[in-house]
């Protein structure tokens, strides 16, 4: 079965967030897009991500909870959890292992948090651009603890990006995944690492940005379950 998915999308949650990043814009937008299965993925907070699986679950969406964490050596990974409870244990996890720095919305913009109608429900006060003092290696063991899956971010990045800071994927952090962004050259870096499941997302910090990604995976049938099994094998 041939599954539309993205799953690196981020909300007003993220400082980097546009306002317009609505989980009410994300959700419909991905509808109208025939997006079948999309992941939340908030910098350090899984926030906006109870909300968006209920609005997800009112149009057929399954939203799986999500987040892009910065360990120590100051690049960026992907956590998909199987469930809100799964997510919410790392957050306090991951932010108990962050300086705590408050926000300056005049240069970064804000945090919000939000309901199902699409209004402020509270603002994340705490700066969320910055690194944890979490290694690799821890991160790899505490999601792998709860079920979840790590996997390192748009690795074709010249920032951020584990090839950038480490110059290789390590063989002893076992990874089955790895994400390149929308520029990446998806036939080079199959070649390269062919070993891994390649997955390309949006990293949406705005709408039009939602638009520009169409991947697609081949899955037995449509459930998280199905893709936690495809992606940890």
């Amino acid at each position: 079965m041939r599954i539309s998915y993205d799953f690196h999308i981020h909300t007003t949650a993220s400082p980097c967030g546009d306002e317009a990043m609505t989980l009410n814009n994300i959700i419909n937008l991905s509808y109208l897009l025939g997006k079948q299965i999309i992941a939340i993925t908030d910098h350090q907070s899984c926030g906006n991500c109870e909300v968006a699986v209920k609005l997800g679950r009112q149009k057929g969406i399954i939203v799986i909870p999500g987040m892009e964490i910065e360990c120590m050596e100051e690049f960026h990974a992907i956590a998909l959890f199987p469930s809100l409870d799964a997510a919410k244990y790392i957050e306090k996890e991951v932010q108990g292992h962050m300086p705590y720095i408050k926000n300056q919305t005049h240069i970064f913009g804000h945090q919000w948090l939000l309901d199902e109608e699409g209004e402020v429900a509270g603002e994340i006060e705490r700066m969320l651009l910055v690194a944890t003092n979490l290694s690799i290696y821890d991160l790899v063991l505490l999601i792998k603890q709860c079920g979840g899956i790590l996997y390192p971010a748009h690795i074709d990045r010249s920032a951020y990006s584990i090839l950038s800071n480490l110059g290789t994927v390590p063989d002893d952090l076992d990874f089955k995944v790895l994400e390149i962004s929308k520029m990446g050259n998806q036939e080079v870096f199959e070649r390269q690492f062919n070993r891994y499941k390649l997955l390309r997302s949006s990293d949406a910090h705005t709408l039009e940005a939602l638009c520009e990604s169409e991947q697609f995976l081949e899955l037995e049938y449509l459930s998280q379950t199905q893709l936690f099994g495809f992606l940890k094998s």
